[in-house]
């Protein structure tokens, strides 16, 4: 016997659909849509969830660039109809220099803000198993402040590789990672000595 759950939110307009099945003698127990049970999909492996990463990390990318774009154009469609007077100055600059400043300042916070637009895209068409992927980020996170090597031995010949570990988007690159942090904490020591 299979039953089925809809719940909703207050005022959000989200609802909640869960799958019931009952054996005979048994009680109910929860189902997945595709009627395996969910402790059986609640395995994300490193090499998926690295590749989910990757994916997200390219939404945040590919939404920058529109972002950074509308940043400009909205720069240069506000200031550019400003009507200016180039005898006086604006916080003792020229006007057409404060103004092309105030556009790319635009353009600057469409680029900052790009990444947050494309990682809430990127949230919404991956809210399904974004606890189960939340989950592997604080894992994956405890990882890289584990393995990360300290930045106070950094000098110009020998900067710290990723130290956040966001270029990491595969197993390849997990492990080379960790190889340059080992080089850089041979090299930090080898020049204490």
């Amino acid at each position: 016997m299979t039953t089925t759950l809809m719940l909703r939110a207050c005022g959000r307009g989200m609802q909640f659909t869960a799958r019931m099945t009952k054996q005979r003698g048994s009680e109910m127990r929860p189902m997945s849509i595709d009627s395996q049970p969910l402790t059986a999909k609640q395995n994300l492996t490193w090499p998926k969830y690295l590749e989910i990463r990757r994916q997200k990390r390219r939404w945040e990318t590919a939404v920058t660039i529109p972002c950074t774009l509308l940043g400009l154009a909205g720069g240069v469609a506000y200031f550019g109809s400003l009507e200016t007077d180039a005898t006086k100055l604006i916080m003792g600059i020229d006007p057409l220099f404060f103004y092309g400043g105030c556009t790319v300042a635009c353009m600057g916070l469409g680029y900052l803000i790009g990444p947050v637009v494309g990682s809430a895209c990127w949230r919404l068409t991956h809210r399904r198993t974004m606890g189960l992927i939340e989950e592997k980020d604080r894992e994956f996170h405890k990882r890289i402040v584990k393995n990360r090597v300290d930045p106070t031995a950094q000098s110009a010949t020998n900067p710290v590789p990723d130290y956040y570990g966001e270029k990491i988007g595969s197993l390849h690159q997990y492990r080379q990672w960790l190889r340059d942090q080992a080089k850089f904490r041979r090299k930090a020591q080898f020049n204490e000595q």
